[in-house]
């Protein structure tokens, strides 16, 4: 969440100031992983209590659309939320933050962040929402597409539906397609852009071309940085969520780290 702009510790260039880009190897995104774990547990209670409230959202919004009879959208909502992760990990990149800088971690602080470019990081927030909704709504037509008028089939006949039918062998994959390519575009726009905003008065746009520019420039690596955020957060909710309490504060103390190695203080 954010609010009125503060001074975080880090780096402040002026708006349009040049961003220069690291070089990184592929052991960059194990060194972002492990240093995220290492701060997940230096301050365990502010970490898993962001991962549960996460948690505790997501079970409930998957729930409300099982009791609503709109379980074909679970999985979409769930990669949906993925698009959006970058805005929502706002308080654990402060939280990383406060702990670099040798502060004192505040739970309030980290709930209630205060950022050096608030507007322009509301600005990408409400595009980042804008290509979740476009995301479902896409989800929703591939899946009318696909199945016609017959509803989303039972959890315990899912993954043979989806594999061994027509139908669902083609919504799995035209989806998983189309999904990587809409995943990959506004990965690549918000793989780093959400902290720089957070910690650098710039503009909303001069961020996301720096995000976009890193991506170029490190290709290799960053596509290997986008399979393990896919992976943890897929394993976080293949256990119908409980696993984000500790995937989602791994990915966002992780994110941090990510952007305060690829961009030049």
């Amino acid at each position: 969440m954010a609010f009125a702009a503060e001074n975080p510790a880090g780096p402040r260039p002026q708006p349009g100031g040049s961003i220069q880009i690291k070089r990184l190897s592929l052991d960059d995104p194990w060194r972002w992983i492990a240093a995220g774990w290492r701060d997940m547990w230096a301050m365990p209670a502010v970490s898993l209590a962001y991962g549960l409230l996460f948690s505790a959202v997501s079970l409930g919004l998957s729930t409300a659309l099982f009791v609503a009879e709109w379980s074909s959208l679970v999985l979409a909502l769930g990669a949906g939320f993925m698009l959006v992760g970058p805005m929502l990990a706002v308080g654990l990149y402060e939280a990383s933050r406060q702990l670099e800088a040798g502060e004192k971690v505040r739970l309030g602080r980290v709930l209630f962040v205060k950022t050096v470019s608030p507007a322009q990081l509301a600005f990408l927030g409400i595009l980042l929402m804008l290509a979740m909704l476009f995301w479902m709504r896409i989800a929703s037509l591939l899946f009318a597409l696909f199945f016609g008028l017959n509803g989303f089939p039972p959890l315990v006949d899912f993954l043979p539906t989806m594999i061994f039918t027509a139908h669902g062998l083609g919504l799995t994959v035209v989806g998983s397609v189309v999904g990587a390519l809409l995943a990959f575009g506004v990965f690549s726009i918000s793989a780093l852009s959400v902290p720089m905003l957070m910690t650098r008065e710039m503009d909303a746009v001069s961020a996301m071309l720096a995000s976009i520019k890193a991506v170029r420039e490190n290709i290799g690596p960053m596509v290997l940085w986008a399979w393990i955020i896919a992976l943890v957060m897929a394993a976080g909710m293949a256990t119908f969520f409980v696993g984000m309490i500790i995937a989602f504060p791994l990915i966002g103390h992780a994110t941090w780290h990510a952007y305060r190695g690829t961009i030049k203080a």
